[in-house]
């Protein structure tokens, strides 16, 4: 092959490579003439420019970016001082705005919006009391900054995508008092509740006391009636047996007796061998009394 050819597919080859340029989906380009704009809008592709030294290609990232500063110290209506740690989610919305407010740096517009977040912060807290910003309208405080950052980031070319409050604290030289009166209300509601629950168990063991009391003045009722019935039954078949077979019955009512009586081999009774108590010990049949 002719040299000369060669040559010439060279310089074109790298007249080439100068004329062409990519723009990934992740990023925003921008083309300068002698350090003057010329182009912003390439959409992510294949493009084409001068093969002049004075045009040229700058490239920026066009992903969301994550604003995470330091926790810092603003005071509310009540004059008090809170801890707040927050994060802002942002990123290129007009990239020619934005490389004129900040040079195309990241880190130049994140210490530019970190400083807007810090006023707009300021400003929402000092409006509102500890309540407030801890429970009651923190979503609202969230959405005032994202509205308002929105506001401000306009000029720099940034799109607010998300602004959040992590935590919100008392510095750390009242914490410990805060927590300190925050047990001690805790341990008083504790107390309260005990006592509550001593007086209802109180009333509660009183009325289940009376409730036995009664229960049981019912039962022994029952049972002296039912008690009594059974004695005047048990008297009534006595007094029908006796009727019947009295021999019988008193030779039955003995051994009762004898049962009852020499329960134990330690008992001792003192009496005469001649006693009635001993008269069936002698003979099976009672002896018969004198007319």
């Amino acid at each position: 092959m002719n040299k000369g050819i060669v040559v010439v597919l060279v310089i074109a080859a790298i007249i080439g490579s100068l004329c062409v340029f990519t723009v990934d989906e992740r990023e925003r380009a921008i083309l300068f003439q002698l350090g003057q704009i010329v182009r912003t809008d390439y959409q992510p592709g294949l493009h084409f420019k001068l093969p002049v030294p004075f045009q040229n290609v700058r490239k920026f990232d066009n992903r969301i970016q994550n604003l995470d500063a330091d926790p810092e110290l603003y005071l509310t209506s009540e004059r008090k001082n809170v801890n707040v740690d927050s994060f802002v989610k942002w990123r290129i919305g007009n990239v020619e705005a934005f490389y004129k407010a900040n040079v195309g740096d990241i880190r130049i517009a994140n210490d530019t919006l970190s400083t807007i977040i810090q006023k707009l912060l300021k400003d929402e807290f000092g409006t509102r009391t500890v309540r407030q910003v801890v429970s009651g309208e923190r979503s609202e405080i969230m959405e005032s900054l994202i509205t308002l950052a929105q506001t401000e980031a306009d000029g720099l070319g940034i799109h607010i995508v998300d602004v959040r409050i992590k935590r919100i604290d008392w510095p750390e030289e009242v914490s410990g008092s805060v927590y300190q009166r925050m047990a001690a209300e805790r341990k008083e509601e504790a107390k309260k509740r005990r006592s509550q629950g001593q007086e209802s168990a109180k009333i509660i063991q009183a009325a289940a006391d009376r409730e036995r009391a009664v229960i049981l003045a019912e039962a022994q009722r029952d049972g002296q009636v039912q008690r009594g019935s059974g004695d005047g039954q048990a008297a009534e078949i006595y007094a029908n047996a006796y009727t019947q077979d009295r021999e019988f019955y008193d030779f039955y009512r003995s051994l009762v007796a004898y049962k009852t009586t020499f329960r134990s081999r330690s008992d001792i009774l003192l009496l005469q061998p001649d006693a009635d108590f001993f008269k069936y010990f002698k003979s099976p049949h009672a002896p018969k009394e004198s007319p």
